[in-house]
């Protein structure tokens, strides 16, 4: 088409002859090839713009998502701080030592028991400041003057209490290990024998206020008790040397108690004896 096109554009050229008519026609033609000369570029233009533009659709959105987002690499502080609000991050936590105060108990009946025992302890040592406090506003409620330092009797071993001052209101059997000798509020303790205090408290358990006493008597080792004294009563401390009927403190009702009297224990080379009997097997 091209070359019959170029042929007609020679012939009209060469042919001076012709009418009007026929270099009109001629010009006609000629508009309409440069026309289509134009129109091929454009039209290139046009395919190549449509394939870039499918090409940009398909790739762009494959590309987008293979690039970090700039949210994605936004740190949780920034993000916190966006928020206004506070995170702490295991990289910025410290370590912290756990702090179990005095308990070295690890489950929560363990805990609770130990709780009760230091709160009960605590009140103990609460009353017994109070009644020491009380005793010294007063003169002193416990004047040793009053008293003798031995207990009636002599020997090895002595009456606890003095004769004709108490009644024996139960003694040993079941869960009880002792005699509750039951005398009046402030009635004289002697130590039953000669020996060393080894232990003397203001609470002992259910003893309340207590005193314990290591002994040896007619070659056995002996060891007597005497609960429930009244708070700041106790005339011996741990550690000291006792004489047989040396005052060592004064009745109450401490403890687990419901009335003045002395819970009284003997044992002798370990056993458990029945302190009515052994006193009277014993004492002078």
């Amino acid at each position: 088409m091209q070359a019959q096109e170029d042929y007609v554009l020679v012939k009209d050229i060469e042919s001076p002859a012709k009418t009007s008519e026929d270099r009109a026609v001629a010009r006609t033609a000629r508009a309409a090839t440069t026309a289509r000369k134009a129109v091929k570029p454009l039209r290139s233009i046009a395919i190549f713009g449509a394939v870039g533009a499918l090409v940009a659709a398909v790739a762009l959105p494959a590309y987008a998502s293979s690039k970090p987002s700039e949210a994605a690499a936004t740190t949780l502080q920034q993000l916190a701080a966006d928020d206004s609000q506070s995170l702490v991050v295991a990289s910025a936590a410290t370590a912290a030592t756990l702090d179990r105060g005095t308990f070295t108990a690890t489950t929560p009946d363990e805990i609770a028991k130990k709780k009760a025992e230091e709160a009960a302890a605590a009140r103990a040592a609460a009353a017994a400041s109070a009644a020491a406090a009380s005793a010294a506003s007063s003169g002193g409620n416990f004047n040793t003057g009053n008293y003798a330092l031995v207990s009636p009797g002599s020997g090895e071993v002595r009456y606890p209490l003095p004769q004709g001052s108490y009644n024996v209101s139960r003694t040993v059997g079941g869960a009880h290990q002792g005699a509750d000798m039951l005398a009046p509020a402030g009635t004289p303790i002697y130590a039953a024998a000669a020996g060393v205090v080894r232990a003397s408290a203001e609470s002992i358990g259910g003893y309340g206020v207590c005193v314990m006493l290591d002994s040896v008597v007619g070659g056995q080792r002996v060891q007597t008790t005497y609960g429930h004294m009244i708070y700041g009563s106790r005339q011996v401390q741990a550690g000291e040397t006792v004489a047989a009927g040396q005052l060592i403190g004064f009745v109450g009702s401490t403890g687990r108690s419901t009335a003045n009297h002395l819970h009284f224990e003997v044992w002798v080379n370990g056993g458990l004896m029945e302190p009515i009997a052994w006193l009277g097997a014993n004492a002078g």
